[in-house]
């Protein structure tokens, strides 16, 4: 690859602690922000990153994710980050209000058939199509650079099979990303 790329999830959020999915971008781009402890566990995050101040900075546009990649920009003294709506949460369809606890009716589906919605949630295969574009998109626009994606736990592992040209089906096979985790993209 051209550029060396990091993957952030966003810090624990306010829809995280009310056990809430919260995937229609008209409510996460407005709503459900960082609680207190997710701003204290992305400062904790970024100062131990190893990461510096020439590290670009591209987030989803949800408001938690937002957050994030601000207060990880503020702590790593770079350049404000820029928004990127390809690494927005997987749309969960009719599931979206609901407990998270929810979410193992679509992992289990996409083990079966990464192609098929299930309840109108976004495929998993869709969902690593339109990650693996950035990473495609960002190779072409960039060479060099440190990138720091700050992302949702779900896109973060399709992008992580992606990079390793494993398949969709396989991403609960790789570890769920801790609020405010931060991975490098790279062989496994």
């Amino acid at each position: 690859m051209n550029n060396r790329y990091f993957l952030m999830r966003h810090g624990e959020s306010e829809a995280n602690v009310a056990d809430l999915i919260i995937s229609y971008p008209e409510t996460g781009c407005k709503r459900y922000g960082l609680s207190k402890r997710g701003r204290q566990q992305v400062r904790l995050s970024a100062l131990e990153s190893g990461l510096d101040s020439d590290t670009l900075i591209l987030s989803s546009d949800f408001l938690r994710a937002r957050e994030t990649a601000q207060i990880a920009a503020e702590v790593l003294a770079c350049r404000p980050p820029a928004t990127e709506e390809r690494l927005r949460e997987r749309f969960f369809g009719q599931l979206e209000g609901s407990s998270s606890a929810n979410y193992e009716q679509v992992w289990a589906q996409d083990e079966i058939d990464p192609g098929a919605p299930l309840l109108g949630a976004e495929p998993a295969d869709a969902v690593m199509e339109r990650m693996g574009a950035v990473i495609e998109h960002l190779e072409v626009v960039d060479v060099g650079q440190t990138i720091l994606l700050v992302s949702h736990g779900d896109p973060l592992r399709f992008l992580q099979l992606w990079a390793a040209g494993r398949q969709a089906q396989q991403h609960q096979s790789l570890p769920h990303f801790a609020p405010a985790e931060i991975r490098p993209l790279g062989p496994e």
